[in-house]
């Protein structure tokens, strides 16, 4: 990839002597922080729909293990994504599972409701109202008292789940519950199987988006007592309802869930619970999501501005989600049984498109050894199927969104430490997948042309998916040259310059173009060709080559201000041709201004996107947060970092919210940062110094993550 002077001294990290070193003020560890999660955040619109699954965050505020293969969480009357739409106070059933922040339906599998009274004789038992006053969620549990008397306390472990129902005294209607495998959130079958004390089954469903996947969900329940009744619900063998013997107040049943068999799913919830209480394995849940929220321990700042960091934290660690047992079994992506290594999970549920960009690298950076298996599992996802999907649900591929995502969340995982999978092997089968029509639609005119032309049939929007896919090879090459595949380097940054081709020298906007290279009549404003945004917003997406790009727009003081007028409108959507900071192609442009040598331009507009964009109520964030993606911006943005360039650990410099932040990465390496003097208010301009030196570019040498230190901004004062 060709820099300009500019860009190539713009690239270069210089670490300068420093003066006299200050004192590092120790970090407190935060004891406790799953107290600071709020799992409500994200289930009221917090913004504007501008057509791109809500202005809510669609999350879910139930019970869930961190990267957990079962979310048993309470589903609304009110349809939304994530199940859960706060402004309905009527809850219709308790579903196993959920995908958190998509922007479209899928999962919502097998619903348990409980109810006093025969549904088939009550229809109003369907449904239960409650108020918010009487509802609370934490990491790893949920309860509700409906306003019928019925208590409901779900907790889970990684791949079960424990629930403690609570009923009214005895008014002569039976205590029961109902269990729906034909139901979920997009058309779904089933059938359950009543025992003396067991509701056991499986449910398919798919859909996602309005395409074709399929998974299939088992599940086995134990309850702690037998059924004095049972019937098929509305007579079909997808559902049961049973009741229990007249004067039961309190009955705790397990579920396990398995995408491989019933037995499956009861063996996983033994392994996991081990007939530990409801209290204990609540507990064990909370220990475990303190354990993963701890990695991060933040000094400073206001309770609510913690809610909102420890919350965003806990939404990027719910996915991607187990999909092997406890045994290491698991469908792969051709239907049949694989098993992974020992010790070793394969996940799923991956939202390429939206978490490449910096959830993946948020869960590296703190679980290297957890990223490793999503590596490998994306690995074994495409060797399964043929070729790298870019959304896949389950077992299954979606082809959903745009680009390359999947190998460039790989490339990111080895980056940042991650590098116990296969990494030569998903080296190999991402370039070979760079020829197939199903991984990289278009990609004939993209190796040739250096350009996808506009209008190429099945291709949605030309100029995003170039820019998606010099990306693309952008990380990917990062990881040939870790693996000292010299030649494949170069091929692939060859490749990544391909964004130049889009680069109109009269507009100086990145625009769609005609096969014999002539540029089809344009606004900046416009959608055609784009996706899920406009040509403004995608201008700034070449996150690999921020030098070349602004050096080819031309001046540094005229891009800053083009880029000051973009961000005055710091969420105006797909229509107009500002910022859209609810939407991730707009995510890495506050880091453009460092490039231009104005820090302080990045630090103001990071900092007003925090404040303005973010907050710990329900209605606290702006758009979809697409399994953690823009939950993980927030993240990184609190503590003053950016992982700007995909397949690279090279962190980009902001204002960081916190006084001081200590990450733990999980692996013994520790990463202090200190600012004394910032607040919510005050974005002065810093210097950097790292291990006591001062650094003379805002972003930081690639070896940091791996080796750790302590970053101290302090205030200029020349």
């Amino acid at each position: 990839m060709r820099l300009s002077p500019f860009g190539a001294a713009l690239a270069a990290v210089v670490l300068l002597a420093p003066p006299a070193r200050a004192d590092v003020t120790p970090v407190a560890e935060v004891d406790d922080p799953a107290r600071y999660v709020n799992p409500f955040v994200g289930t009221a619109p917090g913004g504007a729909d501008f057509g791109h699954g809500g202005g809510a965050g669609n999350t879910f505020p139930g019970a869930t293990a961190p990267l957990g293969g079962i979310q048993w969480s309470p589903d609304t009357v009110t349809p939304q994504h994530g199940g859960y739409a706060y402004a309905d106070r009527r809850i219709r059933g308790f579903s196993l599972t959920h995908l958190s922040g998509a922007g479209c339906d899928d999962y919502g599998n097998v619903p348990f409701m409980p109810l006093t009274g025969r549904p088939a004789t009550d229809p109003a038992a369907r449904h239960a109202t409650f108020s918010h006053a009487n509802e609370e969620a934490a990491p790893g549990s949920y309860r509700v008292d409906f306003d019928n008397g019925i208590r409901t306390e779900l907790a889970a472990t990684q791949r079960s789940g424990i629930a403690r129902l609570s009923y009214p005294a005895d008014d002569g209607r039976p205590a029961g519950l109902t269990v729906d495998a034909g139901r979920a959130f997009n058309r779904a079958t089933g059938t359950v199987a009543v025992g003396a004390r067991t509701l056991s089954g499986s449910t398919e469903s798919g859909g996602f988006c309005g395409t074709r996947n399929r998974y299939r969900l088992y599940f086995h329940a134990v309850f702690d007592r037998p059924f004095a009744y049972s019937e098929p619900l509305d007579g079909k063998a997808s559902g049961a309802y049973v009741s229990f013997a007249p004067g039961t107040r309190k009955v705790t049943v397990r579920v396990g869930v398995s995408f491989v068999s019933e037995e499956a799913a009861r063996q996983n919830a033994q392994v996991e619970q081990r007939d530990r209480s409801f209290d204990a394995v609540r507990r064990g849940t909370r220990r475990t999501w303190n354990d993963w929220l701890g990695r991060i321990g933040v000094h400073g700042g206001s309770d609510s501005r913690r809610r909102m960091f420890y919350t965003a934290l806990y939404h990027s660690l719910l996915h991607p989600g187990a999909l092997s047992d406890t045994d290491g079994r698991y469908p792969g992506m051709d239907g049949l049984i694989h098993r992974t290594r020992p010790g070793h999970v394969q996940y799923a549920n991956f939202s390429g498109w939206d978490v490449y960009r910096s959830q993946i690298q948020l869960l590296a950076l703190l679980a290297p050894r957890e990223a490793s298996d999503v590596a490998q599992s994306i690995l074994e996802q495409g060797r399964q199927a043929g070729h790298f999907d870019r959304w896949t649900v389950a077992n299954g591929g979606t082809g959903v969104m745009v680009g390359d995502p999947l190998p460039a969340m790989a490339a990111s995982v080895h980056a940042f430490g991650g590098t116990d999978f296969e990494a030569g092997e998903l080296l190999r089968a991402a370039v070979a997948g760079r020829g197939n029509d199903r991984q990289r639609p278009g990609h004939t005119y993209y190796d040739t042309l250096g350009w996808i032309p506009a209008g190429t049939k099945g291709v949605w929007g030309s100029a995003s998916t170039t820019l998606e896919y010099a990306v693309a090879d952008a990380a990917l090459a990062q990881l040939a040259g870790r693996l000292g595949e010299s030649d494949t380097q170069a091929a692939l940054l060859r490749a990544a310059g391909n964004w130049r081709n889009l680069l109109n020298p009269d507009s100086r906007y990145l625009q769609p173009r005609r096969a014999d290279g002539t540029w089809p009549a344009f606004s900046p404003a416009q959608r055609k060709e784009y996706v899920e945004g406009n040509a403004a917003q995608y201008t700034w997406m070449v996150p690999h080559d921020f030098p070349g790009l602004l050096d080819a727009m031309g001046d540094a003081a005229a891009v800053t201000t083009r880029l000051d007028s973009f961000f005055t409108k710091l969420n105006a959507g797909g229509d107009e041709p500002y910022a859209y900071l609810g939407n991730e192609p707009s995510f890495n442009t506050p880091w453009a201004y460092g490039y231009l040598g104005r820090p302080d331009r990045t630090q103001d507009t990071v900092r007003r996107i925090l404040t303005s964009l973010f907050s710990d109520g329900p209605d606290g964030l702006v758009g979809n947060d697409d399994l953690g993606a823009m939950s993980s911006w927030a993240v990184w943005a609190s503590i003053g970092l950016y992982p700007q360039i995909p397949g690279s650990s090279q962190l980009a410099l902001s204002d960081p919210l916190f006084t001081a932040a200590t990450i733990h990465r999980g692996n013994g390496v520790r990463i202090t940062v200190v600012a004394p003097h910032t607040s919510e208010t005050d974005t002065r301009v810093r210097e950097t110094f790292l291990n006591g030196r001062r650094l003379a570019a805002p972003w930081l040498p690639d070896s940091f993550p791996a080796t750790g230190g302590v970053l101290v901004h302090r205030p200029v004062t020349r």
